[in-house]
Parts: structure tokens; sequence; C-alpha cells
């Protein structure tokens, strides 16, 4: 089990925390230093469109603005950037929601074949809304892996607070796709120092208790 994020979810991380924030004269230079690290045009692409999901449109569009005035700077200095390797075509003949109940079932472990409770019993549109297009959709686009994608949209969550149960159910999931918790604590120091202390004490303490429940009994 991998110990250390890699440098690409080093930089998604903050990419996608100061995104979700808004805060866009922070994020022009953190995309730069990204493509400067070796991130491709369309992995930092497929970050901020994945988190409007988490955020909103509003947010992902400026987000992709910046990153468009980002490029268009580097290129007027002479740099160019890689862009990356395209999302690889669907072929799987079935439905959306069949396709996005597999991977959601693959990522979160869980079986989706119960009866519908909470939200989605109270609100069968958005559950379909969620299996179609979030982890169909989204989440079939190959460009970032699910555990990319997870790492991602707890980096929203962190961001905006107020969402605990959400993230500790994507903290279980990011543990399911292969993140270690020496990940995860990689994870919060970066998210402190992206969008500071006081404001990723909810999300340290929601780590803390995912990673403390795992722990084996004594």
């Amino acid at each position: 089990m991998q110990t250390k994020l890699s440098r690409t979810q080093q930089y998604l991380i903050p990419v996608a925390a100061i995104t979700a924030q808004g805060n866009l004269s922070k994020l022009k230079p953190q995309l730069a230093a990204a493509l400067d690290a070796g991130l491709t045009v369309n992995q930092l692409k497929e970050t901020i469109v994945h988190l409007y999901a988490y955020c909103g449109f509003p947010r992902s569009i400026r987000g992709l603005q910046t990153l468009m005035a980002v490029l268009e700077e580097r290129k007027a200095k002479g740099i160019t950037d890689v862009q990356g390797r395209e999302a690889s075509p669907i072929t799987d003949s079935r439905s959306k929601y069949d396709r996005g109940k597999e991977v959601l079932g693959k990522i979160s472990g869980a079986s989706q074949d119960g009866p519908k409770t909470g939200y989605a019993a109270f609100s069968p549109e958005i559950e379909i809304f969620l299996k179609e297009h979030l982890f169909a959709d989204l989440f079939e686009r190959d460009v970032l892996s699910y555990a990319e994608r997870e790492l991602v949209t707890i980096s929203v969550l962190s961001s905006i607070g107020g969402v605990e149960p959400m993230l500790r159910s994507h903290l279980d999931i990011c543990l399911n796709v292969g993140i270690s918790p020496a990940q995860l604590r990689e994870f919060t120091a970066i998210i402190t120092s992206t969008i500071g202390e006081k404001e990723a004490k909810a999300a340290q303490e929601v780590v803390d208790q995912v990673l403390k429940s795992k722990e084996p009994a004594k």
C-alpha cells in the first residue's frame, strides 16, 4: 500500500480545494505550478470539470476560465504545455444508470441492489441523476483514476465545509479505492496549508474519526 501521495495527486488536491473556494487569484499560481510539475492540461481540465458536481457550475466554469488565462499567459512566454490524453470512448451499451450503479458499487464496496432509503427514497430523481451522470458520465472518464477523482471530491468537500457526513462517506470510498491512511494524513496537511488551519479543522476531525474507526479493536 502506498504511503505517499503521487506528485500528480499532491497538485490535484490544492487545485480542487482552491477552485471550490472561488479564490481565483490564488488559483492562477497553483495551476501554473501544477503545469510546471508535469500535469497535463487535460488532467487539470478534468479536475475542474469534476468538481462542479460538488460545488456547482459557477465555481467550475470560473476555474476553467482561469486555466484558460494561465495557458494563454504561458503560451505568450513561449511555454508549450502538454495537452495529455483524452478520455477513452465508452463502448458499454448498457444504460447509464446501470453503468453508474456498477461504478458506485465498485468504489464503495456496498451493494446497490437493496431498497432505496434516506434521500434516495425521498427524492428518487436525484438518485437517478447521481447514478447516470456523476458515476457514469463523470467517473467513467478515465483521464483521472477513481482514486484521483475521490481525492478531488474530498478536497472540494473539505473546502466548502458543512458537509461532514458526505465527506465521511467519500473518505471511506478513498480507503476502498486504494488511498492509504498515511496518504489521507498527507491530504489533511495539504488541505490545511491550502485553505487554512481554522477552515480545515472540521475536515481534519472527520479524517481522524474515519481513520480511528478503521483501527483494529484492542
